[in-house]
């Protein structure tokens, strides 16, 4: 007898070549059948979810889940978005593991340890020994991999290159916001990143950040940023689509920002990359600060955020509106010659910044006719779970992990996600708990022993070949 069966949806499994109505059958966490009138007495609990659509669950490929960022509410504010599987960008590593236990929410998580001075190096180039250091411990205490922070804490170029065939060398996951001492996080970053791998996997993070005109007008950069991709299909990404980025709002004791991107931010809007900029950008309401609501995090600006950036003497998370409409649009619709995407994903740079929105935002794009559902399905679901080697993840296939989000179309809103057959949210109201670590074999046993479940994943095997919808 099957443990859950989902009745009446619109399922939509780009890998399988389903799009219509079918009920999903589950059973000890998997995919049990996916059929036509599958019959309600082979199951203990039987959900309808007529005149809703059902995909493979989200996974959002780029998120922030540490409290530098914001709040310990990331967790919470994904599954609430209808995430269930997410690849946190940055950490840092302990903080997110810490809060798993207590805020985790019940999805799937992937970590980076950030591998940037003035936090785990001590200047902008460390010594290789440095790096097998970071490398090494990180991976034994449950991160996938490390991602360089070049566009807010740059590393000397032919360093960023070592770091990446050093994170290589551990069979680590690397991914990298594109930018070094000599190029910022923009185009001419995204050009010198590509190179500086040398042809080796990368995960290049939010294209859509290099493409705001910051060097050329923005749709000279898209176009850039496109041929560079497909001229070295090594590089795998993600882009996002919502108007905010994110970003510290933090100074140093001389008054000078820590971040190159608020520095950059607060140029293109007319103001010093200093705390006085900061002051004027809030009292010109350019920039929110990210603050905790109150179980979840939210956004604030004018006199209010400016109070709150000095009460935390600096130290806040802040966001700018800097991504100009159409190159987050040209961006999630590219392709290949042979029908797959440019970028592979669609992502939110969010988590516990309030900016989740591949749901929200992303629907908008299959209602304008510039994706089709099986499109969106595989861009937020098929082809992130294949960057992250999570084979049982993405799909529909008998045997694979039921992890399953419905929404309603026509609000663009969740309304149940699934991990492993296990309902995490539903109605509005987040039911999961704890969470899962995605993680390689040498941290198992560390994440274990924190009480956390482990899924053990391999990421120096080869990505799987792009998807073709």
């Amino acid at each position: 007898m099957w443990d859950l069966l989902l009745k009446g949806a619109t399922v939509v499994d780009p890998l399988n070549r389903i799009e219509g109505v079918r009920d999903v059958a589950i059973e000890n966490g998997q995919i049990a059948e996916v059929g036509v009138d599958l019959p309600g007495g082979c199951a203990r609990v039987v959900e309808d979810y007529t005149g809703m659509v059902l995909q493979p669950g989200i996974v959002d490929s780029h998120v922030h889940l540490g409290e530098m960022w914001g709040s310990p509410f990331g967790f919470k504010m994904l599954a609430m978005a209808g995430v269930t599987t997410c690849l946190d960008m940055a950490g840092p590593l302990d903080n997110v593991l810490k809060n798993i236990p207590t805020y985790g929410a019940g999805i799937n998580c992937a970590i980076l340890q950030f591998a940037s001075p003035p936090f785990t190096f001590k200047t902008n180039e460390p010594s290789k020994a440095e790096m097998d250091a970071l490398i090494d411990a990180s991976m034994k205490e449950g991160a996938l991999g490390v991602k360089l922070l070049g566009g807010h804490y740059p590393l000397k170029p032919a360093v960023s290159s070592l770091l990446i065939k050093t994170a290589l060398e551990h069979g680590a996951y690397i991914a990298w916001h594109a930018g070094t001492s000599e190029h910022g996080s923009n185009i001419e970053g995204m050009r010198e990143a590509v190179e500086l791998s040398q042809g080796n996997f990368l995960h290049l993070a939010h294209i859509n950040a290099y493409c705001r005109g910051a060097i050329r007008p923005e749709l000279e950069e898209t176009k850039e940023a496109i041929d560079l991709l497909l001229a070295n299909d090594h590089i795998h990404c993600e882009s996002y689509i919502s108007p905010r980025n994110g970003t510290r709002l933090t100074c140093f004791e001389n008054g000078k920002v820590q971040s190159k991107v608020t520095g950059n931010c607060l140029k293109r809007f007319g103001f010093s990359d200093d705390r006085e900029g900061i002051e004027a950008a809030f009292k010109a309401n350019k920039v929110w600060a990210v603050y905790d609501a109150g179980g979840y995090s939210d956004l604030v600006t004018g006199e209010e955020g400016l109070k709150l950036w000095k009460e935390h003497n600096t130290d806040v998370g802040g966001s700018f509106n800097v991504n100009p409409p159409l190159p987050r649009v040209w961006l999630a619709e590219a392709k290949r010659p042979d029908g797959s995407f440019v970028v592979d994903g669609i992502s939110t740079d969010g988590g516990c910044i309030p900016r989740n929105v591949i749901l929200e935002q992303g629907l908008s794009l299959v209602k304008l006719g510039i994706l089709t559902l099986p499109e969106f399905a595989a861009k937020t679901s098929l082809n992130p779970a294949r960057m992250l080697r999570l084979d049982n993840k993405g799909h529909l296939s008998v045997g694979a992990d039921a992890d399953i989000t419905i929404y309603n179309y026509a609000t663009q809103k969740p309304v149940a996600t699934f991990v492993k057959g296990k309902t995490v949210f539903k109605n509005g109201h987040v039911y999961g708990s704890n969470g899962t670590v995605i993680c390689t074999q040498y941290g198992e046993k560390y994440v274990k022993d924190l009480g956390i479940d482990t899924l053990v994943v391999d990421p120096g095997k080869p990505v799987a070949d792009r998807f073709i919808v």
